[in-house]
């Protein structure tokens, strides 16, 4: 990676000091965003970004992260190393004001870093105190430098050693390992690992050349990701079982400081995907370039199809909505992190206005021209679009015509629900029951203050391809809209949601996860507010009932009932397997799946949106190879009932 174009060498003097420590232990969350495990990830990150940093300034082409046995997280990066010589004015060394003092850092001047991934430098002294201990060493000129720490205060001066305690494996950077602190993350202090993975391919596809390694000492894995392609493989990989229009197209420009990268594909399908990043933050909410981005492309595919397509298929311009469908990009803005402003330390959100005219000219132009020098693709593109639009104004008919006042409103509440007495939506769950005997035991066995019950007889539609005018034409959806009293699409209003817990209970066999899998498609796909605010839950009823005269005892799984097999040989136990909801009665399926002192209930959640996507369609969509190929692979989990 090329080095920046500048005389200035990273010392001492590059560290400038803005404020103290002291409220970072008081106060976690305004810095790391949350003291959950979420936070213990936010913090790894920032001392991986650390490392991005000089990767950035190209200094570093490698980035080593270790999950240690011991509770420790690793960080090993081959760049110039933290400066460790003292500065008189603070009589500290550098390393230990860019641990120890809040804002204290290289990334204030007008040198160090150009570009960096971290916010103002916080990072590292963030981190630091809010770890139980940490370890930093430095290699530079040929000699090793350490300071440790405990919850954020030096144990002793910076110093030089003889060798690495941490096992540094580069001839220069900066090593930094650290303990979480439990009295700070109370809930755990283990990383979400497999969250992590994601975060390090992501940022892997947006440092090419450069080698990001993992270790994970505890599961025993070794990983490395490096992509010379860039934000085009990245793109290629979030389209990973979809069938695409057209070869990605990219675009690199600019204007001044700001750097602008981006990558469009189209595919067949419905949904959009589209991922954001400023210095290799990944800026979940968008933020201005984001808005630049979409503004250009409504515009440069409006331009074109006013010129090829004949007036009478043109009627009007196509709507941000429109071009959304099937659409796949990465907006990706470089810029100094002297002049970058987020919403909140989580940088969850780009605010700088400048950004947004500039990415809007960059995509305005280069599409252009790509149209021009490419028009077969631009046809593909502009006729997936001319779709689209003559798709959403049918079913904005036909949904006008279904939507007509009182249909969806909640004024005749379905026959077969039986609602509860509680009013207050945060006491209240919703029950919906595969089948009609199983919704009468649920009726029979539940608690009518709380538990509303909505049987749904049979399977309902794959919802994976399928406009909103078609979903809401099916009397099984349309009972459960309505029940669920918060609309759908442009009308839905969580703040009319009648339930706060909506429950799917289905039969613990084939059948009964197939029925369960079309319900979530339907949540995820159409009213996933409530799965991303935790409204969804499945219900996990008993596989078998193990009885011995008037003793009982219910097993969730095979594993529980070979543990129970074993633990009491030769007692005459009954072991009956549950064939479904319906064969339970009422105290049986109150005791075992409804009763919220003992029933087990699995929370549904969209940590990572993208691969819940590509799993939805692998599993629900039109291509059969990657289906095969997920139930070949994955056939020796299942519980299969024969």
């Amino acid at each position: 990676m090329p080095k920046q174009d500048t005389k200035q060498n990273y010392g001492a003097e590059s560290i400038t000091v803005l404020e103290g420590l002291d409220p970072v232990r008081k106060r976690p969350g305004m810095y790391i965003g949350t003291t959950s495990q979420a936070g213990i990830n936010h913090s790894l990150n920032e001392i991986v970004d650390n490392g991005i940093d000089e990767a950035l300034a190209g200094y570093a082409n490698n980035i080593h992260v270790v999950v240690e046995e011991n509770g420790y997280l690793t960080v090993f990066d081959d760049g110039r190393g933290i400066p460790v010589e003292k500065v008189t004015k603070y009589n500290k060394s550098a390393l230990e004001m860019v641990m120890t003092m809040l804002h204290a850092g290289g990334k204030f001047g007008q040198g160090a870093y150009k570009v960096s991934g971290g916010l103002h430098g916080v990072g590292a002294s963030v981190v630091n105190a809010l770890s139980e201990h940490l370890i930093a060493e430095v290699k530079r000129d040929g000699k090793v430098y350490r300071q440790e720490y405990h919850r954020g205060v030096p144990a002793y001066d910076t110093k030089e050693v003889p060798s690495s305690m941490l096992n540094m494996p580069f001839e220069t950077g900066t090593a930094v390992s650290f303990k979480p602190d439990p009295e700070i993350f109370k809930e755990t202090t283990e990383i979400n690992y497999q969250k992590f993975k994601k975060q390090i391919k992501e940022k892997a596809y947006l440092i090419p050349h450069v080698f990001f390694r993992i270790e994970n000492k505890k599961d025993k894995e070794k990983l490395a990701y490096y992509f010379e392609g860039g934000i085009l493989s990245l793109i290629r990989d979030m389209n990973k079982g979809k069938k695409t229009l057209h070869e990605p197209i990219r675009i690199k420009n600019g204007e001044g400081d700001i750097e602008v990268e981006v990558a469009i594909q189209f595919n067949d399908s419905l949904i959009e995907n589209v991922h954001t990043f400023v210095n290799v933050i990944n800026t979940v909410e968008g933020g201005t370039h984001l808005t630049g981005f979409r503004t250009a492309l409504t515009k440069s595919i409006n331009d074109y199809a006013r010129k090829v397509l004949a007036e009478k298929d043109f009627k009007e311009s196509f709507s941000g909505n429109d071009i959304k469908e099937g659409l796949s990009a990465v907006v990706y803005v470089k810029m100094s992190s002297n002049d970058l402003q987020f919403e909140g330390q989580t940088k969850s959100k780009l605010g700088n206005s400048e950004v947004q005219s500039v990415v809007q000219t960059s995509v305005n132009k280069a599409l252009d021209v790509y149209f021009e020098e490419n028009p077969r693709d631009a046809k593909e593109i502009v006729g997936k679009i001319l779709l689209a639009q003559r798709a959403r104004l049918a079913a904005k008919a036909a949904k006008d015509a279904v939507l007509r006042k009182g249909a969806l409103e909640g004024s005749a509440l379905p026959g077969k629900l039986a609602d509860c007495q509680e009013k207050d939506p945060s006491k209240a769950e919703i029950f919906i029951v595969e089948g009609d005997s199983a919704g009468g035991s649920a009726k029979s066995g539940r608690d009518r203050r709380t538990q509303a019950i909505l049987p749904l007889f049979g399977k309902i539609l794959n919802t994976e391809r399928y406009r909103l005018d078609r979903v809401i034409s099916s009397d099984k959806f349309k009972d459960l809209i309505v029940a669920l009293g918060a609309g759908i699409g442009e009308q839905f209003d969580i703040s009319k949601a009648r339930y706060h817990k909506i429950i799917i209970m289905t039969d613990a066999d084939i059948d009964g996860s197939h029925i369960k899998t079309l319900y979530l498609t339907f949540f995820f796909r159409h009213l996933h507010q409530f799965v991303e605010n935790g409204m969804v839950y499945v219900a996990v009823p008993p596989l078998y009932k193990a009885s011995k005269g008037k003793e009982k005892q219910y097993l969730y799984t095979d594993e529980d009932k070979n543990n129970f097999t074993k633990a009491h040989p030769n007692e005459n136990w009954n072991i009956q397997r549950f064939k479904g909801l319906g064969e339970m009665n009422a105290e049986e399926l109150w005791e075992t799946t409804m009763n919220s002192e003992t029933r087990i209930l699995k929370q549904i959640t969209i940590d990572d949106a993208e691969d819940a996507d590509i799993t939805f369609t692998m599993l629900m969509g039109e291509e059969v190879p990657p289906r095969k190929k997920f139930i070949t692979t994955h056939a020796k989990l299942a519980n299969l009932d024969v």
